[in-house]
């Protein structure tokens, strides 16, 4: 009988417990690979939110009346449930392809040569908050669509946009340690912006909490605020932001940054401005569901572009002199 060795019997243990190590030693990505993957999952992070907000503007939010299953007898939307059924039922079998396109975009990470474990590990984070979040989703469902909950599940998507986002970026720049492309005073400013994009999203979901589309027919509680007032409060939050954009901007301008920078603050200008005038014609109109759809896009998009204003403030040169080459010149390493 011929004897294993050790070392050739560990290695054959370590590729069973993981079947991704046996996918890194036989295939290498090309880095626009592993950044149109981690697009791909940042995309698909917005269309569930997009699918989500669809599902409760046609008030399809218990089409699919319990969790996991559909219904008590059924996993799958049945005829007697109609069109509300095939909204919900639809949106869950998103959270599939969005589980797809984030474990795609974790095998071509962890493919990568030489292997990069920051990127891998903020793959690996986007993973678990779909999980966390399709739990959350069927609470949701659970409690009957409690508003708190509602924004609980808004929140957790825009912390995996977050993280899609940054893995987006990290994908398309190297592993060296960071180097600063702004003044502290502006790296300051860009935080404080950040910071008040998330009190302006969260906000947000106060006020969709305590506004007319409850996400189904029958009488689901909303949240004991007073609509108006919070829909103000929301509104100075949004002037607020668009202030600190300009600015970011100005100071920007005034320090000689690099185009990188000033065009990614420039973006978040025009992304505000877009979103703000579908935020007061929805407000005037009351509330019609295309235009708070589109609304709840434009957060998503609002949300991305900050943050991409923040990683713009700073570049990581690549260790890798092959990798940088390989990138286009429409995708620059501080892009």
């Amino acid at each position: 009988m011929v004897r294993v060795s050790n070392e050739i019997r560990g290695g054959a243990a370590a590729a069973v417990r993981n079947p991704l190590a046996r996918i890194a030693d036989r295939w290498t990505p090309d880095p626009r690979t592993v950044r149109r993957a981690a697009l791909v999952a940042l995309v698909m992070s917005v269309v569930i939110v997009v699918t989500g907000g669809a599902v409760r503007l046609t008030g399809s939010g218990l089409g699919c009346p319990t969790w996991p299953k559909c219904t008590a007898d059924s996993l799958a939307t049945t005829r007697e449930m109609g069109w509300h059924g095939v909204i919900e039922f639809g949106n869950r079998l998103l959270t599939y392809v969005l589980c797809a396109a984030v474990g795609w975009a974790i095998v071509a990470a962890r493919s990568t040569k030489p292997f990069r474990r920051q990127l891998t590990r903020i793959g690996w984070l986007q993973f678990w908050i779909v999980m966390g979040n399709a739990v959350l989703g069927g609470i949701v469902v659970l409690v009957g669509l409690n508003p708190y909950t509602v924004a609980a599940h808004f929140l957790l998507s825009s912390a995996l946009i977050a993280a899609a986002t940054v893995m987006w970026h990290r994908a398309g720049e190297g592993d060296a340690a960071p180097r600063p492309l702004a003044a502290p005073p502006l790296r300051r400013l860009a935080w404080t912006l950040v910071a008040v994009t998330v009190l302006l999203i969260a906000v947000g979901t106060v006020v969709t909490g305590a506004g007319p589309h409850a996400g189904d027919s029958s009488d689901v509680p909303r949240m004991p605020v007073d609509w108006e007032s919070v829909t103000r409060a929301h509104a100075v939050l949004a002037w607020l932001t668009v202030l600190l954009t300009v600015a970011l901007w100005v100071g920007l301008k005034l320090f000689d940054s690099p185009r990188v920078t000033l065009a990614r603050t420039r973006d978040l200008f025009l992304v505000l401005l877009a979103q703000g005038a579908i935020g007061y014609v929805q407000y005037f109109l009351d509330l019609p569901e295309l235009l708070v759809g589109l609304h709840m896009l434009g957060s998503a998009l609002v949300w991305i572009y900050t943050l991409r204003v923040l990683l713009a403030l700073r570049e990581r040169p690549s260790t890798d002199p092959g990798a940088v080459a390989a990138l286009s010149p429409a995708e620059p390493v501080a892009a």
